[in-house]
This record gives C-alpha cells, structure tokens and sequence, in this order.
C-alpha cells in the first residue's frame, strides 16, 4: 500500500478514479503492504502476489462500483505458481474505490506512518471505512488496537470487517558488492527488511533520496571516489543509519574527499560499520553491522 500511495494521491488530486485491491491475509510479512491501483482506462499500478490476479482484479474495478467489495478467487495449478499460493486455494481480496477511502490515508502512508484501515461489510459489500493513526488508534475496538500495537502488517477478516494494519518496512540500501554484500542483504531479508545493493553512485543517489529515519545505508568498497560519493548521498539523505565498512585509513581517505567537498559533518557516519565483536567472517561481519544498525535505529 505504501508504494501506490503517491500514485493514487495523483489521480486524487486530478479527480481521476481509483480503484484499490489487496488480500486478505492472517499471515503477517511484507507481502501484506502490498496491493494494486486500476484506474478506468485499465492502467494498473503497484504488484501483488505476482500480477497473478490483475486481470480478474481489474475486471471488476472496470465496473466502477459505487462500494468496495469482498472477492473469492481459486487458485489453478499454474497460478499456484506465480502466486506462491497452494493450488486449490480460495484466497479473498478486498477492492475498494478510493473515494470510500479516507483522503487522510495517502499522506500518511506517504510520511510512513503506522495505520489502521478498517472495512466494515454488509455481506461482501463494503459500507465504509474507517482510518486510525497512532494519534486516533485508542478510538478503535480492543481488536483492532491489539493489532495495530503488534506493529507489522497484516490483513484480517474479523466478523463483519476487514482489518488491515500497515506498518512500515525499514529499507537498506547497500552501496557496493561481494561476499559482505550478500551476507549483509540476506541477514536484513531475514528481519524483513527490504534491501538495495547498487554499486554505481549515479544509480545510488537515487535509492539514497528515498529514504527515512526509519532506513538504514551501507557503504563499501574500496575505490575512495566511487565509495565516497555514495557516502556524500547518503549523508544529504534523511536516512536513520549509515555505516561505511573498510579501514581506518579507508575512513580518514573518505573524510578528506568530502571535506574537499565542504562536507565536514559526518557525525551519522559509523565506520568502521557495526559492533566491535571480533567479526572475521562476512556473515559476523554482516550481523555486526545490522545489531548496530537496529540499535541506532531504536535509539539505544
């Protein structure tokens, strides 16, 4: 939900309709943000389980119903694979147009807040809908609270609503390549973390701009300019950790090329990266980095 936010925001703003589909899902994880704009001229934006599912999506929000609406599909053998789920399978989606939504959703989801989107129902039609924030969650039901303090995603069906809860997921970006890499990107996966790894510093200012407080950049390598420059768009970004690997001289090197630059505060900066525990091996390393990262994150 969090990546079409900007996008339905747009066609908002330009009166233009949209319709929002997502599953329906007791499992928390990642895969539960995720959802899909169609807008009248069939224009789909954003992914879900695979684009398994667009085409029947988009086929009912071509019908531009005044109210949003509980859809059950059966998953084939060959959608079993695309989608990840278990052929046979009924999963249930809701779709719901954007007006039936609170226009205070998107900048929320926007700015990465924690919300609470609750469809009530009438059968399978959506009545309505209610949006909670941190600031209004204690005017929710003690379900929907109990959910929205666990603090990950998930989307459920409880009696006559469905409770969708969107946490936002701390993105790392990783400046460089090899084995450390690798172990860093696969430790930040197993947390849940949605990871990065782009080594050309055209391409990584990009991916830096993008981030939050609540994210976290890593750099590497050992070529000062290329490492450096990536360091430059890490610090001119809002994100919440950077750790920059290699030696000391490594670091006095990249301090030097920046202050070259008028770049003189790197007091975000922690390099040599992560927690001095006598890491050897790049998956120490990458554990290292990552405990440190989450206690700079958390503010300990």
């Amino acid at each position: 939900m969090y990546e079409i936010a900007l996008s339905v925001s747009a066609c908002l703003r330009s009166k233009t309709r949209a319709d929002i589909a997502w599953m329906i899902s007791s499992n928390p994880s990642s895969a539960a943000t995720d959802a899909l704009l169609v807008t009248p001229g069939g224009g789909r934006i954003g992914v879900l389980l695979g684009k398994t599912f667009d085409g029947q999506l988009a086929e009912v929000a071509t019908r531009q119903l005044p109210t949003g609406r509980i859809l059950e599909l059966s998953v084939s053998e060959f959608e079993s694979v695309t989608s990840g789920l278990a052929a046979q399978s009924k999963p249930r989606f809701i779709i719901v147009p954007a007006h039936q939504i609170s226009a205070d959703l998107w900048p929320a989801l926007l700015n990465r807040e924690r919300i609470a989107l609750v469809a009530h129902l009438d059968g399978t039609e959506v009545v309505e809908t209610s949006l909670f924030t941190a600031q209004t969650i204690a005017l929710a039901d003690s379900k929907v609270v109990d959910l929205f303090n666990k603090g990950v995603s998930v989307v459920v069906e409880e009696g006559d609503q469905v409770i969708s809860i969107y946490a936002p997921i701390t993105k790392l970006v990783i400046a460089g390549s090899g084995v450390i890499a690798e172990a860093l990107a696969a430790g930040a996966m197993s947390l849940g973390w949605q990871v990065q790894i782009e080594s050309r510093p055209e391409m990584v200012s990009g991916f830096m701009a993008a981030l939050s407080p609540l994210d976290c950049a890593v750099i590497m390598g050992h070529d000062v300019e290329i490492s450096s420059r990536c360091l430059a768009s890490a610090l001119e970004s809002d994100v919440g950790y950077i750790g920059a690997l290699g030696s000391k001289k490594m670091q006095e090197n990249r301090e030097d090329w920046l202050a070259y630059r008028d770049i003189t505060d790197i007091s975000r900066v922690h390099g040599p990266a992560g927690f001095d525990i006598g890491a050897q091996t790049p998956a120490e390393i990458a554990i290292s980095i990552l405990a440190q990262a989450i206690n700079v994150l958390k503010g300990s």
